[in-house]
């Protein structure tokens, strides 16, 4: 199926029914934009518990990878779960992991031997690297970037700086983070170089110069891509200046790539696009196709702490690490492809909308990791803040699934089995939806 179809009023019985008890007994801190209760799905569509079908560009948070319960990895899954489900990779060995690892070796943008530390989730993967760069190098500064979002945990929270709200009440945070800006082309007066200078010069001048020596700094933590400031996509200077500034310093480098990794941006890494090579990159999201798992390679002599110095006792669990064996073979042979191709023919369609509608400032992305930023007005680029949450809710009652990112953008993060007639189902609906929005005629809010 290509197109959406909506059979009740959005939310359905069912679905309002489930969402009521959710209310009552479930943390009131999770962020739920529209009132989706999900029956199953599969490849890029979903079903809700009403029969409703929806066209999917939110994947979980760009998790599900290879689709709704792709058949290879649901294989793989119950294959190993039959065989055993934990036995923990901290207090003993299994293959699954080992094979994980040694894969990823082959995979990740880091120089030299490489080794891997299994988590559960993108945020472990971030408190991960932060231990681990400060042990290897004697260090305690960690320079991160406004905007930014690498997890919720104290010391992830700490690094993370992409809303005030996610932070609010919850300090005071770890200290040795200083953040910098972090490159937004669209918005900056000058040259993409320009702007990309303008943040390492921010670091190199001001960071390094008023507030920490470089030789205190144990990492720089950067989104290649940055994810939920924006889907901002930087110039290339900007990271192989990192790389450039870090090397100079003996500062570890580390690729957060949580959301930008794993295919999603038509490379495995989206690092590549960069020709960057890192310290360390960290890993979650798509790597297991819905399944927990976070993980953190790093180059081998920064990787080197010892026995008990950092543990999990889940992390790399062996039915993850079937799924994610299972996953990055779907995605070497068709999936990290076919995101290249159908993001470039979704980006292709975006600007043709941005085109026909003025409220689209800025149309971003590689692959399947696309940002459509809103404006009230293309001279003075005022965002779009409502507009933005109003085409949220516009699309999802015609059937499309899509999140905001940064203030006033939206992104697109399909599953990359997405194929070119669903992109071009979601490129009609959201031209629909831009009219509506541009009109005033749509409900803000959920």
């Amino acid at each position: 199926m290509n197109a959406p179809e909506i059979k009740t009023a959005l939310p359905g019985p069912k679905a309002k029914a489930i969402i009521d008890k959710d209310t009552k007994y479930v943390s009131p801190s999770y962020t739920r934009d529209y009132p989706f209760v999900i029956a199953r799905g599969e490849g890029a569509v979903v079903e809700d518990v009403d029969g409703n079908r929806f066209l999917d560009c939110a994947a979980g948070i760009a998790v599900n990878s290879t689709g709704v319960s792709h058949p290879d990895v649901v294989k793989a899954i119950t294959d190993q779960a039959q065989k055993f489900i934990h036995m923990s990779g901290t207090d003993f060995y299994y293959e699954p992991q080992v094979r994980l690892a040694e894969e990823l070796a082959s995979l990740v943008p880091i120089d030299g031997d490489v080794r891997t530390f299994f988590a559960n989730s993108g945020t472990e993967t971030t408190e991960a690297a932060i231990k681990m760069t400060r042990y290897a190098t004697r260090r305690q500064g960690i320079i991160a970037f406004l905007g930014a979002f690498h997890g919720r945990s104290m010391g992830a929270l700490s690094l993370t700086a992409s809303k005030a709200l996610q932070r609010r009440g919850f300090a005071p945070f770890m200290p040795g983070v200083f953040h910098a800006p972090y490159p937004d082309t669209y918005r900056f007066n000058g040259s993409a170089d320009e702007c990309a200078e303008a943040s390492i010069s921010y670091i190199r001048d001001q960071i390094m110069v008023h507030l920490i020596s470089p030789d205190e700094i144990a990492a720089i933590v950067v989104e290649p891509i940055q994810g939920e400031g924006g889907y901002l996509v930087p110039p290339k200077s900007f990271l192989q200046g990192l790389r450039a500034l870090a090397t100079e310093h003996g500062i570890a480098l580390v690729g957060d790539e949580v959301q930008s990794g794993m295919g999603r941006t038509g490379k495995m890494f989206a690092l590549e696009h960069f020709d960057v090579q890192a310290d360390v990159v960290n890993i979650a999201k798509g790597i297991a196709s819905g399944l927990p798992l976070g993980v953190t390679c790093a180059k081998a002599d920064i990787m080197s702490w010892p026995p008990g110095a950092h543990a999990s006792t889940f992390g790399g669990n062996p039915v993850s690490c079937a799924a994610a064996l299972a996953t990055i073979k779907l995605l070497k042979e068709q999936y990290v492809a076919n995101a290249a191709t159908v993001g470039e023919h979704l980006l292709e369609g975006l600007r043709a909308l941005q085109e026909k509608h003025a409220i689209i400032g800025d149309v971003r992305g590689k692959g399947l990791m696309i940002g459509v930023e809103l404006v009230k007005d293309r001279t003075t680029k005022e965002r779009a803040v409502d507009e933005r949450n109003a085409l949220v809710q516009a699309m999802f009652r015609r059937g499309i699934l899509i999140l905001g990112a940064g203030r006033n953008a939206v992104r697109l993060a399909p599953p990359l089995v997405l194929s070119k007639d669903q992109a071009d189902s979601v490129l009609s609906i959201m031209d629909e939806a831009l009219a509506e929005v541009a009109s005033g005629a749509t409900v803000h809010g959920p």
